[in-house]
């Protein structure tokens, strides 16, 4: 039979002799947003990212790697406590942001045991250091704009992918007899063409065919105008649309924040010349009874002696 659920009771209402050592909710939320505690995890961050990097010195490693063993282990609890405290504060909140989902994967995979089949999670470990994407704003602005950039890439990369395989299918008619190792098929062609795109080695490709081609010019022209500074600078353009409302996002509330500094720069200016104000009043309402009371108070009688005949 289904009976109502009993509500819920904190450690301190369970036990009241505890109540001085369990902290609130309230109390614990101000600590965890609190600068303080956001730079103390992020210089954690940056101290296991540099101790991880040691791990890679074998000389450091025989040398120091029992002290970087316990900066290493020092930091994971640190990570540990610190998303132990968000999950109390925010409760099912928690999960609702994309940011939380990432920091409790990451350290997730750091606390899964590294030995026999796992082994390769200890390479891993340095994605700790991605969490500086998660604690610092401004790279939670870059990386948002990115991925809202996704769907204008997809388009692009896209179109891209239409031009290599028009273009490694022409390849490969034009210059399979001519060039086999690099224009042999379809394949190969397209991995040719891929290179090409990255300027890397394309001079040398060239010249070989027009070796025996004298215009096969035209055609790697044509590819490299087409795919690197047509494809290419489209997806930086989208990337820049996409990080523009951002930016305007920081200017506004840079401005909000200069506004609010200027109101209660004003507010303060204000309060301070109305108290000088009231002074100038008071000290205007003592100056006419002190002159009222210097002309009705008996003038003091100089002392005359006796001058000798």
């Amino acid at each position: 039979m289904w009976s109502p659920r009993a509500p819920e009771r904190s450690a301190s209402a369970a036990w009241p002799f505890l109540e001085p050592f369990v902290p609130g909710r309230a109390r614990v939320r101000t600590l965890v947003e609190s600068r303080r505690f956001q730079r103390f995890v992020t210089a954690v961050i940056l101290v296991n990212a540099a101790t991880l990097g040691c791990e890679t010195s074998p000389y450091l490693l025989a040398e120091y790697g029992g002290l970087l063993h316990a900066v290493d282990r020092i930091a994971l609890g640190v990570f540990t406590v610190e998303l132990a405290l968000r999950l109390h504060v925010y409760r099912r909140r928690f999960f609702s942001d994309a940011w939380n989902w990432f920091d409790l994967v990451i350290v997730v995979m750091a606390l899964l045991p590294s030995g026999g089949g796992l082994s390769v999670l200890r390479s891993l470990r340095i994605l700790r250091a991605l969490r500086l994407v998660s604690m610092i704003p401004s790279m939670r602005r870059v990386v948002s704009a990115l991925l809202s950039a996704l769907p204008g890439m997809a388009s692009i990369t896209g179109l891209l992918a239409l031009i290599l395989y028009v273009a490694a299918v022409m390849a490969t008619k034009l210059f399979a007899a001519t060039d086999p190792e690099h224009f042999g098929d379809l394949g190969a062609s397209a991995f040719t063409l891929f290179q090409i795109m990255t300027a890397d080695g394309w001079s040398e490709i060239a010249r070989g065919v027009m070796a025996e081609q004298p215009f096969a010019w035209i055609f790697f022209v044509l590819y490299i105008l087409a795919s690197t500074f047509v494809v290419l600078n489209l997806f930086i353009a989208i990337t820049v649309s996409a990080m523009e409302p951002q930016v305007v996002g920081e200017i506004h509330e840079d401005l909000e924040r200069l506004d609010e500094r200027e109101q209660r720069t004003d507010t303060l200016v204000l309060s301070e010349l109305r108290a000088l104000r009231a002074e100038v009043e008071a000290l205007r309402a003592r100056i006419p009874d002190a002159a009222a009371g210097g002309r009705t108070a008996p003038e003091p009688e100089g002392r005359t002696d006796a001058l000798p005949a």
